[in-house]
């Protein structure tokens, strides 16, 4: 018998920087880290790709995306909402 767990998967919220594969958009993720000896802030990037399986998602938009299981060699996340559209 299995048993169902209430995963808790982390929420990320990212700018679409790529949108040119099918199904498919790129999602760059900024974060301050402190700098250890100096205490200085630094700007970090992450880029993620993320399923987005109707296109919805366009360049520039600030999308919100969600962990899940892997569904292909790179892509871990899946596109959940727009949160605000791109300014054209």
């Amino acid at each position: 018998m299995m048993t169902v767990r209430n995963v808790r998967r982390r929420k990320i919220i990212g700018m679409v920087v790529g949108n040119k594969m099918q199904k498919t958009i790129v999602v760059e993720v900024m974060r301050l880290v402190k700098h250890s000896k100096y205490g200085k802030y630094i700007k970090r990037s992450s880029l993620y790709k993320a399923h987005d399986e109707k296109g919805q998602a366009r360049l520039g938009d600030k999308v919100e995306i969600i962990e899940t299981r892997p569904l292909s060699k790179t892509k871990t996340t899946k596109f959940v909402r727009i949160i605000e559209k791109a300014k054209t």
